[in-house]
């Protein structure tokens, strides 16, 4: 069975779902394609700067979210090794909004504002072949879809990135436990992002509203440390075991966070080797890649999910550009022409914005991370006292209107 669609998104993160509501916003119908029965709400809470609410608001959903969760009103970095703070940020007097958002309200609030019907669940791509200048995109089920447009919002095992050539994404070495703990009445916990490093671990609490607490904890797993991904109770204990030295209210948000409804998961973090971007194809004709797909990065400066949406703004503004300049009556040669143009507007745009984020997550991320005399004395005197305003400098692009160029 083969269907024909002018534009299909595979997968429905954010990246995904926020260039399908670029579209639609232009008055353009695309189709999602998401592997799973549900929206992914793996991770569940993201940093969400300021680049990240230019984009929100463009879409018009910034408002709603912003009723969700508390806005930050600061960040304190405090090494592990001496107690102390090494830094304050004051998020209000560089007038930047930051507040930890639910990936999961996120996501809801993307599909709400399409049209019924435009993520299709249960639809896992499993090979792509060409016809023409169309993609033919076959199903796991026997569907076959072609489509003039085929965007890649994967994940970091795209199977989009693949087809143009990408290799799998690299591993640094490390690992991230990550959970969310809800209250029954309100945690106690002030509007501020603390951010623990030191000792071989780096560790964040912010909470998202007043009933919702997240936490975040990336160290370098050793054989030792056995089948702790198998074994939410033995992942709380491990980061309980390693963080015994921060203050008590800060352990009773991991000692709160429950075990048995999956609100703790642990992942291997992998990233895009930047210099694989300087020469990949990040588009090829009518083909393109957004999200993690395009631009797997640790989480060490909080833009992975914020420049995900920055993808999937500039992306729709691209492509709308295209469909909507292109002349009339040019049949489908001149169409296939202004689509690769319009794409390779988005990789102008995005190429080099993806190797800066990507470079710095992970030099962040090594000097915070690392043991030792030097990197201690690197991370606490030099990197923490200018980490609040590299996060701030990083988040401060802009990514212009939602409007035809």
């Amino acid at each position: 069975m083969e269907a024909v669609e002018d534009v299909v998104i595979v997968g429905a993160g954010i990246a995904g779902l926020t260039t399908s509501l670029g579209l639609h916003r232009f008055g353009i119908r695309s189709l999602v394609l998401e592997a799973s029965d549900t929206l992914r709400v793996t991770g569940f809470a993201f940093t969400t700067w300021a680049n990240a609410w230019k984009v929100l608001d463009g879409l018009g959903i910034g408002d709603s979210l912003r009723q969700k969760h508390k806005q930050l009103d600061g960040m304190v970095v405090t090494s592990t090794t001496s107690g102390q703070p090494s830094s304050r940020l004051p998020f209000k007097s560089q007038n930047s909004e930051v507040r930890c958002v639910e990936r999961k309200l996120l996501l809801e609030d993307l599909v709400k504002e399409l049209p019924d019907g435009t993520v299709r669940y249960s639809s896992k791509v499993v090979s792509i072949e060409e016809s023409g200048h169309f993609k033919l995109l076959n199903l796991v089920d026997g569907t076959i879809i072609k489509t003039k447009v085929l965007i890649g919002c994967d994940g970091v095992n795209s199977v989009v990135a693949k087809w143009l050539g990408f290799k799998k994404p690299a591993s640094t070495g490390r690992s991230a436990i990550r959970g969310c703990a809800y209250y029954s009445g309100s945690h106690g916990f002030g509007p501020e992002f603390k951010l623990f490093i030191g000792k071989g671990f780096r560790s964040g609490f912010l909470p998202c509203n007043d009933s919702a607490m997240y936490w975040f904890f990336t160290w370098t797993p050793s054989s030792q440390d056995g089948d702790l991904e198998e074994n939410t109770t033995k992942l709380k204990e491990f980061v309980l075991n390693k963080l015994q030295d921060l203050p008590d209210q800060v352990k009773a948000v991991i000692e709160t966070t429950r075990t048995d409804i999956d609100d703790v998961i642990s992942s291997p973090l992998r990233y895009r080797q930047p210099w694989e971007l300087l020469w990949a194809n990040i588009s090829k004709g009518n083909v393109c890649v957004a999200g993690d797909a395009l631009h797997s990065m640790t989480p060490d400066i909080g833009q992975g999910g914020c420049s995900a949406l920055e993808d999937g703004f500039i992306l729709a503004r691209c492509l709308a550009t295209a469909l909507l300049k292109k002349p009339s009556g040019g049949g489908e040669e001149e169409e296939w022409k202004w689509i690769e143009m319009g794409l390779k507007s988005y990789v102008k745009q995005r190429r080099w914005r993806s190797i800066d984020l990507i470079t710095t997550a992970y030099m962040v991320g090594r000097i915070q991370q690392s043991e030792g005399k030097l990197m201690n004395f690197l991370s606490d005197r030099v990197l923490s006292p200018i980490l609040p305003g590299l996060l701030l400098k990083k988040s401060s692009f802009d990514v212009g209107r939602l409007n035809i160029a």
